[in-house]
């Protein structure tokens, strides 16, 4: 590419970039003043970043995806998740806590860019198996603010305070349930992502995968061990926020802990 062109490109991925990080603030201010247009605000946001996503993933045919680009589209699948949800329950108020998170995770990829190995996008095994681990991670990630926002609720409810955004969210029995559906559909997904993994991978240590695999197995079991508890044993409240963020916790350490470590420090890659 000439340096002309190449110049132009960089500032249009940082012109989208900022504009991008912009609405997702303002929206987040929305929610937080109780003011209308939230969901119009995060739709642009959304909108733009998702093709932003698009010129930095994709690039002549394959899959280019490193740590902080991994952030960015997990981030924006959350935030396109919880959208989807305002539109059946008041939870406009996640917001505060998600935006913020998408704003950054969208200037990190741009300003740092990973260094990564392109996956070439021919085989339908391997478009699967990503497109069900980036949806897993997604519904996780809004399980996990979830659940900080219930320890919110929880907290305002002990200590009999009426002030603070966790005010405006659904009553506490709707948050739990809403919680334990997340994680449900979040749990059906990441079986489906390691069922194609153990299908589809042909050599997990030959591909650096192995450490991945292990840590995304323990987090499926801490889930699992979650919604057999609540079906069991009726398992709610501080319980219920200590096992999602410690499933949610091993989760990520599976994605991008491995990944910092093969990316960033020893120069390997996935695949």
């Amino acid at each position: 590419m000439r340096p002309g062109a190449m110049l132009s490109s960089l500032a249009m991925l940082l012109a989208l970039t900022l504009i991008t990080a912009a609405a997702y603030l303002a929206a987040s201010a929305l929610a937080r003043l109780g003011l209308r247009h939230v969901g119009t605000t995060a739709a642009i946001a959304m909108v733009i970043h998702a093709w932003l996503l698009n010129l930095q993933l994709f690039r002549h045919g394959a899959l280019t995806i490193g740590v902080t680009e991994g952030v960015s589209l997990i981030a924006w699948l959350s935030a396109l998740l919880l959208w989807t949800a305002c539109w059946r329950q008041p939870l406009q108020m996640l917001g505060v806590l998600l935006y913020p998170v998408a704003a950054l995770a969208t200037l990190l990829a741009t300003l740092l860019p990973s260094p990564s190995q392109a996956l070439p996008m021919r085989d339908w095994r391997l478009e699967t198996h990503v497109v069900l681990s980036v949806l897993s991670a997604g519904v996780m990630t809004l399980a996990a603010l979830q659940s900080l926002a219930l320890a919110a609720q929880d907290r305002l409810l002990h200590h009999y305070s009426s002030t603070g955004w966790a005010v405006r969210l659904p009553p506490l029995q709707t948050m739990e349930r809403l919680l334990f559906g997340t994680i449900a559909l979040g749990w059906w997904l990441l079986s489906c992502t390691l069922l194609t993994g153990f299908l589809f991978v042909e050599d997990l240590f030959a591909q650096h995968l192995v450490h991945k695999t292990i840590l995304s197995i323990f987090a499926w079991a801490v889930f699992g061990i979650l919604l057999l508890g609540r079906m069991r044993f009726g398992w709610r409240g501080r319980r219920a926020i200590r096992w999602t963020l410690a499933g949610y916790l091993l989760l990520i350490l599976a994605y991008f802990g491995s990944k910092v470590v093969l990316e960033l420090i020893l120069g390997k890659h996935w695949g």
